[in-house]
């Protein structure tokens, strides 16, 4: 019975395997053939061998490189950025205790249920105030702050953080910023490489936002630049899926690297034995 229901399991899991990669296999079976294959029924199963020659065609009809430096500095700055600020708004939530704490998380968490475009406009005048219209600038500063990420993070500091390990701190004579940098950071560095991944991720896909403030060649990111291999007339499919097999293999490059150390951070870890009794030893003072 239970080896039955671990076949069943290995099954669904092969399946959905299947179904969530089966558009990138599409695409890189385009990608590597002419534009006829992303019409054909049934279309190829085996890529092709045009590869090379749709990769010389999008390298020549966009600036691929610049935006692609563009799209790496948006988006660690963002991962980055916004996994810090995220955690120490996370910690001040979950450990410290303030007037209106309750409110303002209320207001973090009414903050994931609402649309990202409905802040398009408000962030638009925003950034056009401050003059940062054109410049990665734009992309960067609004995704530093996450409702997300700070309840995310709220919530692996409250799990792995334990109240008598801040108390042991406090009782060593750090303060609360240096609580957090010694203490909590070092605790939920996994949860917050995660939540770095997610931004990363989220930032170098984006389009609509970077497409609204992007406006020069020479700031745009790699999803900007792509929309560029659409003509007027009509469009080539695989050369559209050239550039975005280009655009999608650094982040297939990042989830073979990095997959399995983000997916322990997926669970908080409460600390250890050892964690709580580090401070009271000579090299934890």
């Amino acid at each position: 019975m239970i080896g039955r229901r671990r076949g069943s399991a290995s099954a669904l899991l092969v399946i959905a395997a299947v179904v969530c990669w089966a558009p990138i296999w599409f695409m890189v079976i385009v990608a590597t053939r002419d534009s006829a294959t992303a019409t054909t029924f049934p279309p190829p199963l085996l890529p092709g061998g045009d590869l090379s020659a749709n990769l010389e065609r999008v390298l020549a009809t966009v600036s691929f490189s610049r935006a692609v430096l563009n799209s790496v500095l948006a988006a660690a700055c963002v991962a980055v950025g916004g996994a810090l600020l995220c955690a120490l708004a996370g910690y001040a939530f979950a450990k410290l205790r303030f007037p209106g704490r309750h409110v303002l998380f209320a207001v973090v968490l009414v903050g994931l249920t609402l649309p990202a475009q409905l802040a398009v406009i408000p962030s638009y005048l925003l950034v056009s105030a401050l003059g940062w219209v054109d410049s990665l600038s734009a992309v960067i500063v609004p995704g530093l702050a996450s409702a997300f990420g700070v309840f995310w993070m709220s919530q692996h500091i409250a799990a792995a953080l334990p109240d008598e390990l801040l108390a042991a701190a406090s009782l060593d004579g750090c303060g609360p910023g240096r609580a957090f940098w010694h203490v909590a950071l070092p605790l939920v560095r996994p949860g917050a490489a995660v939540l770095a991944g997610i931004l990363f991720v989220s930032t170098w896909s984006d389009f609509m936002w970077p497409f609204i403030v992007l406006r020069s060649p020479d700031s745009q990111t790699i999803q900007v630049a792509l929309s560029a291999l659409q003509s007027e007339y009509g469009v080539d499919y695989a050369l559209v899926f050239a550039g975005a097999l280009l655009a999608t293999a650094p982040v297939v490059l990042l989830a073979a690297l990095g997959g399995r150390w983000m997916t322990r951070g997926l669970i908080p870890r409460p600390a250890n034995r050892g964690a709580r009794t580090a401070l009271s030893s000579p090299q934890g003072r």
